[in-house]
């Protein structure tokens, strides 16, 4: 407590010593939080869309059966506790928490995780993420129109219990389900405002977790989340809001960090390699890589396998993540980085024991380069290279642009940098050759990586269809034993660098300047920072 004497003080320093107590009492009552978002959010709806705007936030405005702590272990959220299957491995029945409510006031029901589930496999709502419910029983067969949504296997038994039934074990399923795709929603609140508007603004949705979001239009790049006075742990949530903005550039990332409007920014390139010894610098491990889509559908340039494998050796990732990135970011050799888990049966990172050399063979790619092009019947090829309008997918793209028209002859390269949204609809239409992407880790298991990339996935819009891939990452499935699942997704994933089935560049480390002040954020290496604990010291 700050006490003044008026009589034993002149006016002016009276003045002073108030201001000084006034900045105090507001610093120490801070319940303002602002971040930025790379790109623009295009939609809250869980159920058909998986961009890292919309899981970023989805991870701070919702929960679902479980989540992921500080120590990146799996706990209870709306699920009473961490349940372990029966039927041999097949059938989990999950109480859930009857204090969880909505951010509208509706109770969160057991009916509320069936009406998510199943229209994150209906075929009618185009979903991406159907792969994730492979295993799930029947998801297969409803993703592909061949079952209706009511047979997935997910019931609800009474208002407060789930059973969920899996055609075999999954070994990483409590993993799994920690994911944003997994959310339940308010059934009663989405067909009121009806499926095509539910997530499109801020009043057609609604959160079950510490926030809910405001001043959202679905259109704009800066908005709001607001504390949830509904949340059952609302005491535990010492932030009131969270301003989110659009940040794309890195300069002005860390000039809005240095003027006090962002409290927790990313920034890479030439930004992050000057505050390397910053006291405001920290490093995040993630389990992130950026690679290259590549169209390999009908007669596009790139379906020719000798191309592919020389756009993939004549680039120099030494040069791109030390020179071109300069933010830590590594070399990649494989699609699956290191650190998203260890083998169990080998005690090896997964990512190490299955890496290509990572350096360049320009002579190589030349030559098979010269090949490809006879075989294509080809004397010059056009690329179209489409990546995000961010000041880092720019730096990269320029860099792709630069390396293959200098080093294989008759080569021309386009580049198209583009929101969000454009880039979306441009892959949706198999309008590229080459997209630069990435994969951020949803649940620290390789299969996370490699299950997206089977013939006809919603993820994969290169359009790769290898069918030894595909029976290596079917038997890791349905593997009956740890043996077997592992030595099934290290046949995978050198399967995928065989055949170039997509093009690996670098790997992340996520360059953060945060106020040293802040703390409780759980930054977790797979997933999405959880910012719902976070509070000023």
């Amino acid at each position: 407590m700050c006490k003044i004497s008026k009589l034993s003080i002149p006016l002016a320093l009276s003045l002073l010593v108030l201001a000084a107590c006034g900045n105090k009492d507001q610093a120490s009552q801070k319940t303002t939080l602002n971040l930025m978002q790379s790109s623009e959010l295009t939609t809250l709806d869980n159920t058909n869309q998986a961009t890292m705007p919309e899981f970023s936030t989805l991870t701070n405005l919702d929960e679902g059966l479980y989540k992921l702590n500080s120590n990146n272990k799996v706990v209870p959220a709306i699920a009473t506790k961490i349940v372990k299957p029966t039927n041999n491995g097949k059938t989990y029945t999950i109480k859930l928490r009857k204090d969880a409510r909505w951010s509208n006031g509706d109770k969160v029901t057991a009916q509320d995780f069936v009406y998510s589930w199943r229209r994150s496999v209906d075929p009618k709502n185009k979903p991406v993420y159907t792969y994730v419910f492979s295993g799930i029983k029947n998801a297969d067969a409803i993703a592909a129109g061949k079952m209706s949504v009511e047979k997935l296997g997910i019931q609800a038994k009474g208002k407060y219990t789930l059973m969920i039934e899996l055609e075999h074990p999954i070994q990483s399923f409590n993993k799994l389900v920690t994911m944003p795709t997994f959310l339940p929603q308010d059934h009663k609140f989405v067909q009121k405002v009806g499926t095509q508007k539910y997530g499109t603004s801020a009043k057609t949705t609604v959160s079950n977790g510490a926030f809910k979001i405001t001043n959202w239009t679905g259109t704009n790049t800066k908005y709001k989340l607001v504390k949830n006075k509904y949340y059952y742990a609302r005491d535990k949530v010492k932030l009131q809001t969270i301003n989110y903005q659009t940040v794309k550039d890195d300069t002005t990332a860390y000039n809005l960090f240095k003027t006090g409007k962002l409290d927790d920014t990313v920034v890479s390139g030439v930004v992050a390699q000057g505050l390397q010894n910053d006291k405001n610098m920290k490093k995040i491990p993630r389990a992130w890589t950026y690679y290259l889509q590549v169209n390999q559908s009908g007669d596009a340039p790139l379906s020719n396998a000798k191309l592919r494998k020389a756009i993939s050796l004549v680039l120099d990732r030494k040069e791109l993540t030390q020179k071109v990135l300069a933010d830590g970011s590594t070399a990649a050799g494989a699609f699956v980085s290191p650190k998203t888990a260890t083998d169990p049966t080998t005690g090896k990172d997964f990512s190490s024991e299955v890496s290509a050399s990572t350096k360049a063979n320009v002579a190589q790619a030349k030559k098979l380069w010269q090949e490809g092009l006879k075989e294509s019947g080809k004397s010059s090829i056009t690329l179209n290279v489409i990546a995000e309008d961010t000041s880092q997918q720019k730096k990269v793209t320029e860099y792709l642009q630069s390396t293959i028209e200098s080093k294989l002859s008759n080569a021309t390269v386009n580049v198209s940098n583009l929101p969000s949204k454009s880039l979306s609809n441009r892959k949706a239409d198999g309008d590229f050759d080459l997209s630069l992407w990435y994969w951020l880790a949803d649940y620290a298991d390789p299969i996370n990586y490699l299950g997206i990339l089977t013939s006809g996935n919603s993820m994969n819009p290169g359009k790769y269809a290898d069918s030894t891939y595909d029976t290596y990452i079917k038997n890791a499935q349905n593997a009956g034993n740890q043996k077997t699942y592992w030595q099934n997704l290290q046949n995978a994933e050198k399967q995928l660098q065989n055949s170039t089935g997509i093009i690996p560049l670098y790997y992340v480390k996520e360059d953060h300047m945060v106020k040293s002040n802040l703390a409780g954020v759980n930054y977790h290496t797979a997933g999405f920072a959880d910012y719902t604990r976070a509070y000023w010291k």
